[in-house]
């Protein structure tokens, strides 16, 4: 296909439909309702949880996506937002969770921290900033940057876009989400000082996610919120992909 190619750094709600997760070019997701609107396609490089700080990483040890870099027409950032919701647990002692040994021992604790995480989150959330979130603003925006970075080092002057934090109704995380004001304040400020566009997710599917009408998890959009995102993001694009 030729037409513009989109480089997407995302988390689950870039691939996560409305009942479960789908091949990264499932139609009807909207990174790729996006480039379809724009005449091109997407290259998505994603994971569950994904913070900034795993697309960095991605970005830079994954080499499926280094042949990608040279022809990249625009940079979207779809991460950023699984970094404002709580983590009782120091992410990198939650991380350590699929290391443990035994299984069973594996087992068992999954199960407990995840039965805990809703009741920690609703008593972490009453301390100062809302309690510990899985990363924090400074260092999300520090790994956007980075990642725009490297990015336009091969690629210079492209667009470069940014989806401002979703917002979710998830059980798992009790319904707290005390961290996503300054997380949005932090992104606003890095992507004013670094030109980069902004999606606002909130003003677009916050209705569609609080209303229940994505996934049942309560985080994850619909297929009506992929559609709108898509759109949305292609419109933002095509003045500078013109």
């Amino acid at each position: 296909m030729t037409g513009p190619v989109l480089l997407v750094l995302g988390d689950s709600l870039a691939f996560h439909g409305p009942e479960r997760a789908e091949p990264a070019d499932e139609p009807r997701l909207w990174h790729n309702v996006a480039a379809e609107a724009l005449g091109g396609r997407a290259e998505l490089l994603a994971g569950y949880g994904w913070t900034a700080r795993h697309a960095w990483r991605g970005l830079t040890r994954d080499p499926r996506i280094w042949p990608v870099m040279p022809k990249v027409d625009a940079l979207v950032f779809g991460v950023g937002g699984m970094d404002t919701l709580p983590s009782p647990l120091p992410t990198a002692l939650r991380e350590m969770i699929p290391s443990l040994r035994p299984d069973g021992l594996r087992r068992a604790v999954r199960v407990g921290y995840q039965a805990a995480q809703p009741a920690l989150s609703r008593a972490f959330s009453v301390l100062p900033g809302g309690g510990p979130v899985a990363l924090p603003p400074h260092l999300t925006v520090r790994y956007l940057e980075s990642c725009r970075r490297a990015v336009t080092f091969i690629r210079p002057d492209i667009p470069v876009v940014a989806l401002l934090p979703s917002v979710h109704r998830a059980p798992a995380y009790g319904g707290v989400h005390a961290g996503r004001p300054a997380a949005e304040r932090a992104t606003r400020a890095w992507a004013a000082s670094a030109g980069v566009g902004l999606l606002d997710l909130p003003a677009l599917i916050g209705d569609h996610i609080m209303a229940g009408e994505g996934n049942p998890d309560g985080m994850h959009f619909g297929w009506w919120g992929h559609k709108r995102v898509g759109e949305a993001l292609a419109e933002l694009l095509a003045p500078e992909l013109t």
